[in-house]
């Protein structure tokens, strides 16, 4: 028997989709991304602690972070205030991080999101094993899994 210590892409994509479609809407799919995501922007993670262990990050643009926080918050564009981008942010990342966690093995917990304007950088003890680059409404969005290296084998 093989235990999976990492999901997969395809898997992670799954996820991603679903709960895009789910809590944004169906109208505007996310798409993979023509360009790579410009520097700057708001970032959530949240960590994966247990049975088995990550950090899952959603990383999106200004614009983009905008645009998914008024779809979640039925509010208008200019009226989004940096509170409701960590509310919708955090709950965005939670929904990610909490589907791709129960496709892993062992019984495992999710922290509280951590949500920023910038980059918010994984443990060093951690390495990316999974990355998406897509696009939602034109905005890029970048979904990151990062896990504890395999041990070294003697």
């Amino acid at each position: 028997m093989t235990v999976t210590m990492e999901p997969s892409l395809g898997d992670v994509h799954a996820v991603v989709e679903e709960v895009w479609s789910s809590f944004l809407g169906a109208e505007e799919p996310i798409l993979p991304l023509p360009t790579p995501m410009p520097p700057g922007g708001w970032s959530a993670a949240i960590t994966v602690s247990g049975g088995w262990d990550a950090q899952v990050t959603v990383q999106l643009t200004d614009p983009g972070a905008v645009h998914v926080t008024s779809t979640m918050l039925m509010c208008g564009e200019d009226d989004c205030t940096d509170e409701d981008l960590r509310d919708a942010l955090g709950e965005l990342v939670n929904m990610v991080g909490g589907n791709i966690k129960s496709l892993m093995a062992g019984a495992a917990v999710l922290s509280l999101p951590l949500v920023g304007h910038g980059d918010i950088s994984p443990g060093s003890h951690l390495v990316e094993v999974c990355r998406l680059d897509l696009t939602w409404r034109g905005e890029p969005v970048v979904v990151t899994v990062h896990t504890p290296p395999p041990p070294a084998v003697a």
